[in-house]
């Protein structure tokens, strides 16, 4: 009987399901990984389902053991044993690789250090786990190259080794992702922002996991990014050898430093291997299987009725109030302005850009102000092929006519205002605040929801009278719900349908990004599907903008009138809950939806650039040929780093072939006539030159403006504390 009873060892971690088929004697019949996009248990139920069938599993005579983040629900439902994750995994790599000392798993969303001490039976366990913050994980490499256009079969080609690297934060995932948004709007190439991550995750892991202790060799590198990543590895290969060496650790005679660290062909399926190994050193009538007909169950009632106790309603009550939500919302989005409209030539226009950390969006105005043509381009992580991008689209419609200004706003108009030839740089709080009050100029509040931040502008009497921005926090934008919604494989044109599909959804946390991410994570280990997450994560927006970024828990002394614009704005199930939040704040509020929300910041821009064409101003706008031929090269290297402070900063050159160009022939980084250096990744002025002379401009123009408008504070400290004669 022993000898024809299996063992099957199940890991349901955070993205992916795991299992391992083994004989009673400890011989791998069958092994498997595939994605769960948040179904659990019903993954596990697909599983089960599939060994019984084609290896015979069979319930009350084999015995089955879980582990993973959303085991402890799955497995008591079908007879198993829970093994905690690290036990799992040291149980299959003291049994597979006994002259390991040190690994490394990383997960999804969590990862574990194991230090192995001692020989033999006297061998002992240090661990050290980090699950609570994305940063340094599989899904904190996954959703910054998501942003970069990346897909998994080219990032798992991408390499570390040979590139420049850069700072990203690895810490926090969150301020990771705005650190990537930086360099992308630098024009640093992508090769290079993905080297600089693997650089981050294994910093993290070296830096704050290990608390100190040395990883000895030999090395054991598991889990999917680590075995899939050929960079991640590079990167590990490098760290660890150079660490050796730094603490002169003594290496196996005859071995190589690269030969000592091993990752294996199945480094993901340890933690089910793991499951197996203490199966079969447990008594034979521990976790005997008991088939699949209380998973089931569970996944077809047992489930809501436990969300019904935990959770709360849907995004809407009545089928009417949703009918009549979407009347009201869908007209006035349709049928507020006329649409955009194409032509052979558009006459004489007014341009106006913005070019955001997702897309890059245009519009063509009249010179009465009259909207004619818009567009928009992907963001392909460089702000120069943006540019060729969108001025090919504007190109096109405009056809025969003349550009009479133009204007920039987002992330990339300081780098590509002399590029292109832009007439006006425009702040962005500037450029959304004009797009709101020139469509509705009695507002009180204008709510900017964009893909990486948030911004909040108070008015009085038509101005801007205080504002609030949130840019490092990606719990209260659009790019962490459309980060959420693509691990569900929901494209983003369908997240409000998914959504409001929803008759229940969870209750999550607001405030930071990296803990509501955990949430998501311990709601799906609770059965919550794809569309009950969106939901919640939608109803919980408004929170985290007005409360958590806004600091506005008064909505009541804001106004009466209030407007949503930005892209995110466009998704009806973020409106349906800005809608609900406000009217519970505020009963009597007006609350309107820009009609142009994504495109707001570029109509701004070009609102600002006719006041500045009214005003004399003539266009320097370079042409579509010369933006369409641009070429340029990135330097960053030591000669690139700034020294006229302590901060040093690594910044970047990005030299461009422009007509007239000056060059520079005298700088560290040699560059001749025609080609213009545009310098970014500099925290302050003095980083924008290289040359005495240049810093002495920029020191008398800092004084200037220092003298224009003074520091009112430290004037009273010096006045206030100034001795009186005697």
């Amino acid at each position: 009987m022993k000898s024809n009873r299996l063992i099957c060892g199940i890991d349901v971690g955070s993205t992916t399901c795991k299992y391992v088929l083994s004989s009673s004697t400890g011989e791998i019949l069958a092994q498997a990984y595939e994605r769960h996009n948040t179904k659990q248990a019903e993954k596990v139920l697909e599983f089960l389902t599939q060994l019984e069938r084609e290896y015979g599993l069979a319930p009350r005579r084999d015995r089955i053991f879980f582990t993973g983040s959303g085991s402890g629900l799955i497995a008591p439902l079908v007879g198993g044993k829970v093994v905690q994750e690290v036990v799992a995994v040291a149980a299959a790599v003291e049994k597979l690789h006994p002259a390991v000392f040190f690994v490394s798993e990383i997960g999804g969303e969590d990862m574990k250090t194991i230090f192995f001490k001692g020989n033999g039976q006297a061998k002992n366990k240090q661990v050290l786990m980090q699950s609570a913050c994305s940063g340094g994980t599989g899904t904190f490499i996954e959703k910054t190259a998501r942003k970069l256009h990346i897909p998994l079969e080219q990032l798992s080609q991408m390499g570390y080794e040979g590139y420049t690297l850069h700072k990203i934060s690895s810490k926090c995932g969150i301020f990771a992702e705005a650190d990537a948004n930086t360099l992308v709007k630098a024009g640093v190439p992508v090769e290079e922002i993905i080297a600089s991550l693997f650089e981050a995750v294994v910093y993290q892991n070296l830096a704050t996991l290990t608390k100190g202790n040395t990883p000895m060799p030999e090395v054991l590198l598991l889990g999917g990014p680590n075995m899939f990543f050929r960079g991640l590895q590079e990167a590990w290969r490098h760290h660890l050898t150079r660490l050796w060496a730094e603490r002169n650790v003594s290496l196996p005679t005859g071995k190589a430093p690269e030969d000592l660290i091993h990752v294996p062909s199945d480094a993901l399926y340890y933690a089910a291997r793991g499951c197996v190994e203490v199966g079969l050193n447990d008594p034979e009538d521990v976790a005997i299987y008991q088939g699949t007909a209380r998973l089931k169950w569970w996944l077809e009632e047992g489930q809501y009725e436990q969300k019904k106790k935990e959770g709360r309603k849907g995004l809407w009550v009545t089928l009417d109030e949703l009918q009549q939500f979407k009347a009201r919302y869908n007209g006035h989005l349709r049928h507020a302005l006329p649409q955009a409209k194409r032509s052979s030539s558009l006459g004489r226009v007014i341009v106006g850009c913005d070019f955001g950390s997702t897309t890059a969006k245009a519009v063509c105005l009249s010179p009465e102000k009259e909207l004619l043509f818009s567009c928009y381009a992907l963001s392909k992580g460089n702000p120069i092929e943006d540019a060729k991008a969108l001025f090919r689209q504007l190109k096109e419609a405009i056809g025969g006519g003349e550009i009479l200004a133009l204007a920039i706003t987002g992330y990339g108009k300081d780098l590509l205002k002399d590029i292109v030839g832009a007439d006006c740089a425009v702040v962005e709080t500037v450029a959304h605040a004009t797009a709101g009050l020139h469509f509705f100029p009695d507002a009180d509040c204008i709510c900017d929801v964009g893909g990486v931040d948030v911004k909040i502008m108070i008015l009085k009497n038509g101005t801007v009278s205080d504002f609030r921005l949130n840019s490092q926090c990606s719990s209260g934008n659009g790019a962490f719900l459309q980060g959420v919604a693509e691990r569900f494989n929901i494209p983003l044109t369908e997240i409000a349908d998914k959504a409001f599909q929803a008759r229940a959804m969870p209750q999550l946390t607001m405030g930071c990004g990296v803990f509501l991410q955990s949430d998501i994570v311990n709601q799906q280990r609770k059965g919550w599907q794809a569309e009950e997450i969106l939901a919640g994560l939608c109803a919980i927006l408004p929170l985290n903008v007005w409360i958590y970024a806004g600091g506005l828990s008064n909505l009541a002394q804001v106004g009466k009138k209030f407007i949503l614009q930005g892209g995110t704005h466009k998704n009806l199930a973020v409106v349906k809950s800005q809608v609900d939040f406000i009217t519970s704040k505020v009963p009597d509020a007006e609350i309107v939806v820009h009609p142009h929300s994504g495109e707001a910041g570029a109509i701004g821009a070009a609102l600002v650039a006719i006041d500045w064409w009214e005003r004399g101003g003539r266009t320097r706008f370079r042409g579509f040929d010369v933006i369409e031929r641009l070429t340029y090269k990135t330097t960053t290297s030591l000669e690139t780093v700034c020294h006229w402070c302590p901060v040093n900063c690594q910044r970047t050159f990005i030299d461009v072939e422009i007509p007239g160009g000056k060059g520079r022939p005298w700088s560290k980084v040699p560059l001749p006539e025609g080609w213009e250096r545009v310098i970014v990744n500099n925290s302050c002025p003095k980083g924008l030159v290289e040359d005495l002379n240049e810093m002495k401009v920029i020191k008398e123009e800092l004084e200037k403006t220092k003298h224009a408008y003074p520091n009112i504070g430290e004037m009273v400290r010096k006045k206030a504390f100034r001795r009186s004669a005697a």
